[in-house]
């Protein structure tokens, strides 16, 4: 079987939420065989890259073995947090869907 190239969002769900200037987003597949591409190829890297124009400064993974998910927790990505944005989104919900956009190989 040939490998394909898709956007994560066609075999995975996000949740994303905030605590001051830090974001917080989930990454969960929608079937657990495509978790081992997800370990693979959804480093801490790639998605400091992802963010690095809204000013990340790090990136920490945490694998979630039993849920088959991946927790990215992001710093200074919200401009400040939500009393000092101005940024419409102030609380990072819509961010999950930039994570959701990159592309994986399965």
């Amino acid at each position: 079987m040939a490998n394909l190239i898709v956007k994560l969002h066609d075999i995975a769900h996000a949740r994303a939420g905030d605590k001051g200037n830090r974001l917080n987003i989930s990454l969960i597949p929608y079937d657990g065989t495509h978790w081992p591409a997800l370990l693979e190829q959804i480093t801490a890297e790639k998605v400091h890259q992802c963010f690095m124009h809204r000013g990340a400064t790090h990136v920490q993974r945490y694998e979630l073995h039993n849920l088959k998910a991946l927790n990215f927790v992001i710093d200074n990505v919200l401009e400040g947090g939500v009393n000092s944005s101005l940024n419409l989104d102030k609380h990072g919900k819509s961010n999950s869907f930039r994570l959701l956009d990159l592309e994986v190989t399965i």
